[in-house]
């Protein structure tokens, strides 16, 4: 077994768990979406893409790409949650959570078709 291995499939699989706890809830219902959970969601995202740096082949770029994908919806999720409640003053309103939910749920697909690449990887392994 494989330390480096496992670390890559932890880290997949924390951030895809995470994204999901964030997204689960009512799509326009605020305090059903913790923004804990969010920045979680955005650290562990960004520690994965970083450990997808090293793989060159062709799954390696998918796993890098589904991952920069994640980054991008879920740091927008919360500069969107940033902006509506710190300098637009509107506060988090059923439109702007539905919003933010739904940039996470992007996330949640980028991270879901990771976890499908990892599975299929670890099934294509032959000892």
């Amino acid at each position: 077994m494989s330390l480096e291995k496992v670390i890559f499939a932890f880290f997949i699989l924390l951030a895809f768990t995470l994204n999901f706890g964030f997204f689960i809830g009512d799509l326009d219902v605020a305090h059903q979406h913790d923004v804990f959970e969010l920045f979680a969601a955005i650290v562990v995202n960004l520690i994965a893409t970083v450990l997808k740096f090293g793989d060159r082949t062709q799954v390696g770029a998918l796993h890098l790409a589904t991952s920069l994908v994640a980054d991008l919806q879920l740091v927008a999720a919360a500069s969107l949650w940033g902006y509506s409640l710190y300098v637009s003053g509107v506060g988090m309103t059923p439109g702007v959570t539905s919003s933010v939910v739904s940039l996470s749920g992007g996330a949640l697909m980028a991270n879901v078709v990771s976890v499908v690449l990892l599975i299929g990887e670890t099934l294509q392994v032959r000892r």
